[in-house]
């Protein structure tokens, strides 16, 4: 089917992805926001000289540039002659104060830093470090920056994937996309640390809650044969917004204006995102097949199909089926909410969710592992995080190709096992070849990349329309613990160098021969009840309640053959 023809799926899939910038955008705005440049304690007093190992000058800030270990302490002499020591987290009083030297034998009086801090203004003029004094005995809080951040992602992706579930998706998307912008400007204009915090909160859990329902908005809205690289395109768009960051931090220095300049780069989104419908799929799940007949005739317009599908018609044909689905079950409302237990309702779709949510956790930590990894190749610190987020485009196209040509599942057991593969190999290679060391994260990254971006695809077509929200949502949840428990995986480097591979490798490799067992959703349509999901295991076992009609799934091969 042409360009033509695909006209409303292009403009609410365009519209959509669009906004996941924003996504990538506040998941990595904290690397330049709350980074800690070189500081020292402040002085009582106005500098005459200063003295850094064999350095000298007439102000702390000639010094910055010749201070190259924080382990050095910073001699300065004020105008009435005091000589002063100034450390990181405190600062000593010289009791003679002879000729300006940096080595000292005599007695000195130690002081905490009551008046303040120093900081390096060379590469950041303000950050939220220092702009709130989060070092030395305060440094916790700027390390509990991200973790709290990923928290809220990890609730708003459960909250909100089960709201869409229950009142929509256009409606959570509408939300969202506005709650996205007013709390990343609002975020700007936090007063203090523990404001900053709520609201970055509150910012993560909308952020999270786009990215989830995006994903199933997109799916239910195209045709199979492009859902592959739909899916796929969104991860692009994330990667996209963290190239963004890089740029904007690049050319922004202070972190409320960077913060302003990030909230604002997709508010032309927010000022259409009203203009997105419901998805037909949802409204049919909810027995709304009047206003899902005005979605289909509103498509039909934008595609200039002269005859498009009549819900009734369907309904008529799949009228028999309907009642004697209905037979003995009369007390069950066929409104029926379902909630994350559904995802368990019995042992074939239990196992299913395990390995899913084993995938969704192992994707994200070796993502996050591997991610932190890199920023100790040294160099432009911008460029760094500008090449991370491009690395990640070729991977997906890569996914896409072998989603498309192998199946789901073919493609996510190899880059699972070699990503494993690839963990084992780093811990062979000698530490002095640092090229080879480099590369070889690289290819762990962009096999790790790979897994990680097809799952969400993969989950939605594991899982029936009436749960599959929930069940994205879910799985972005442990994928939101794996980005937690990144960090302290990465700790234990101090234990043991290759402890962070290792236990990835170990997880990669669980998490791939697990897989095996999944079904393969390539080219099949979406599933509507719990027992088409089940069949689709080869299995015949129901669960229990009440679920939507079945003529739910022929009105999603019709309209999938229609895009052909």
């Amino acid at each position: 089917m042409n360009l033509q023809k695909k006209l409303f799926q292009a403009f609410v899939y365009f519209a959509s992805v669009f906004q996941a910038m924003s996504c990538g955008i506040h998941y990595l705005a904290s690397v330049f926001m709350a980074v800690t440049p070189n500081f020292v304690c402040d002085i009582p007093g106005n500098v005459s000289n200063v003295l850094s190992y064999n350095s000298s000058g007439s102000s702390i800030e000639d010094i910055w540039t010749l201070w190259t270990s924080t382990e050095n302490y910073i001699v300065v002499q004020l105008e009435d002659g005091e000589t002063w020591e100034l450390n990181q987290c405190s600062r000593s009083k010289r009791e003679v104060s002879s000729a300006l030297t940096y080595e000292y034998e005599g007695n000195k009086s130690e002081f905490s830093c009551s008046d303040g801090f120093l900081y390096d203004h060379t590469k950041w003029k303000s950050t939220i470090v220092t702009e709130w004094d989060l070092v030395c005995d305060r440094e916790w809080l700027a390390k509990l920056i991200q973790p709290t951040f990923m928290l809220g992602v990890l609730i708003g992706a459960v909250i909100f994937g089960d709201i869409a579930d229950r009142m929509g998706r256009q409606r959570v998307i509408w939300f969202t996309s506005a709650g996205q912008f007013v709390f990343g400007v609002a975020v700007a204009f936090t007063f203090d640390y523990y404001s900053f915090v709520v609201v970055r909160f509150l910012l993560a859990m909308v952020s999270s809650g786009y990215l989830v329902v995006a994903f199933v908005y997109v799916t239910e809205f195209v045709g199979t044969k492009a859902r592959t690289w739909a899916s796929m395109h969104v991860h692009a768009f994330f990667a996209v917004g963290v190239m963004v960051v890089a740029l904007v931090g690049f050319l922004v220095r202070t972190w409320w204006v960077y913060q302003i300049f990030l909230s604002i780069t997709t508010l032309p989104f927010v000022l259409c995102c009203w203009m997105l419908p419901e998805t037909p799929f949802w409204l049919l799940s909810e027995e709304r097949y009047e206003d899902a007949q005005k979605v289909i005739n509103i498509m039909a317009r934008w595609n200039k199909v002269n005859t498009p599908c009549k819900i009734s018609e369907l309904c008529s044909v799949q009228q028999d089926d309907l009642v004697s689905g209905r037979m003995g079950n009369n007390n069950v409302s066929s409104t029926k909410k379902h909630n994350i237990l559904y995802l368990f309702c019995n042992w074939h779709i239990a196992r299913r969710t395990i390995t899913v949510w084993l995938v969704w956790f192992t994707g994200s930590l070796g993502y996050y592992v591997f991610s932190l990894s890199s920023v100790n190749l040294g160099g432009n610190e911008y460029l760094n995080l500008f090449l991370i987020g491009a690395v990640e485009l070729p991977s997906y196209v890569i996914a896409c190709i072998g989603m498309d040509k192998l199946g789901r599942r073919n493609t996510l057991i190899p880059f699972l096992l070699s990503s494993a593969l690839i963990c084992v190999l780093i811990m062979f290679i000698p530490q002095d070849f640092n090229i080879l060391i480099i590369l070889a994260n690289m290819a762990g990254k962009f096999s790790i990349g790979v897994a990680f971006g097809l799952i969400y695809l993969y989950t939605a077509e594991l899982y029936p329309t009436i749960v599959r929200s929930l069940a994205v949502g879910s799985g972005s949840m442990m994928c939101r613990v794996g980005s937690v428990v990144a960090p302290f995986c990465v700790y234990l480097r101090s234990v043991w160098i290759f402890m962070p591979l290792l236990l990835v490798g170990i997880m990669a490799l669980l998490s791939g021969i697990l897989t095996i067992m999944l079904p393969e959703t390539l080219g099949k349509p979406l599933t509507n009840t719990f027992v088409e999901a089940t069949e689709m295991g080869r299995n015949k076992e129901n669960c229990s309640g009440k679920t939507p009609p079945e003529k739910i799934e022929m009105f999603g091969q019709e309209t999938a053959s229609t895009e052909k």
